[in-house]
């Protein structure tokens, strides 16, 4: 009887949602080429900001996706594209976002710009909700100029513990650090008057990261070549936000048997617990095209000395976990 009322069901549509529910989320977790993932979390949902993977001339636009429970995504497109930024025409890429009084902030790198006289930079766009529409915040890049030798793209914002907004940025092997303004029109110089620090560790290449966790500073970075297959996540960890910043080790890299190039990462944690995730980029095995990068997420768990395991990427995934 039992089967029977359950085949007629599934005939009628009602028991066929329940059976594909997915478990986990698998990788990717969602579908599209989507690189250098930018991943937050507003109020009881997850967000993803990537880069669309294409050639730089296509690439002119930042589609978002957002869950309830890391595994169901929802696409929202066009949340930022080269037609609300004048001043950008190419290459916009490696998003960061920060929500400060009720407001979204989207910085972004654009242009690709290769010498102090090409109009470029990291520039910033605003949104009154996470799915945007975002439109050009300061009508002109933030930053424009390549200062220590850092080409001016792979911006990370953090947030202090005394409240003060930092941006983290730079390719090229090079990594700056600078002090945002409290409205994010600017930069203020620090207490000895220069405006930006170089805080390169040995091995950086791009897409830098950081995080705070029980009072130390984890300081995150992406190595190697982003098209070839020894590009990877290293990290090191400092006592403030000056560092210093000494080379710990890898935690992520290619599986051979699961896919190559993974790296340009960002992390989250869920709130009030000590659970981490990495949200991160990476090349399906059969793809030799630069551009043919997924998005994925996998977890990230700390030894008993607070040193970052190294992160086994799966097929798989993780599975659901809802925000309490």
């Amino acid at each position: 009887m039992k089967k029977a009322l359950l085949a007629l069901l599934v005939i009628a549509g009602y028991v066929q949602p329940l059976l594909a529910q997915k478990k986990t989320s698998g990788n990717p977790i969602f579908q599209g080429w989507y690189a250098d993932p930018e991943a937050a979390i507003f109020g009881k949902e997850y967000w993803v900001y990537p880069t669309y993977s294409a050639p730089y001339n296509q690439q002119v636009h930042f589609d978002a996706f957002s869950s309830t429970d890391l595994v169901n995504w929802t696409k929202h497109d066009n949340v930022l594209d080269s037609s609300n930024v004048k001043w950008a025409k190419r290459a916009m890429w490696a998003p960061a976002i920060v929500k400060k009084q009720g407001k979204y902030y989207f910085f972004f790198g654009a242009n690709d710009i290769q010498n102090n006289e090409a109009t470029g930079g990291i520039g910033v766009a605003i949104a009154d909700k996470p799915e945007g529409p975002f439109k050009d915040y300061l009508g002109k890049p933030l930053i424009d100029k390549i200062v220590n030798g850092a080409q001016p793209i792979d911006q990370f914002v953090f947030r202090d513990k005394d409240g003060q907004y930092y941006i983290i940025y730079g390719g090229w092997g090079h990594c700056n650090i600078a002090r945002l303004k409290d409205d994010f029109t600017g930069l203020v110089p620090f207490a000895d008057g220069t405006t930006y620090r170089e805080i390169t560790p040995k091995g950086y290449v791009e897409g830098p990261v950081m995080f705070i966790r029980k009072g130390k500073y984890y300081f995150m970075w992406s190595e190697g070549g982003w098209t070839g297959p020894d590009y990877r996540v290293a990290y090191a960890v400092g006592n403030s936000i000056n560092g210093p910043f000494k080379k710990v080790g890898v935690v992520l890299q290619q599986d051979a048997a699961i896919a190559t190039g993974a790296g340009h990462h960002s992390v989250i944690q869920i709130p009030g617990t000590d659970e981490w995730y990495i949200i991160y980029h990476r090349r399906p095995l059969t793809e030799t095209d630069g551009n043919h990068r997924v998005t994925c997420i996998d977890k990230m768990e700390f030894d008993k000395n607070g040193l970052i395991k190294p992160v086994k990427i799966t097929n798989e995934g993780v599975s659901a976990r809802r925000i309490k």
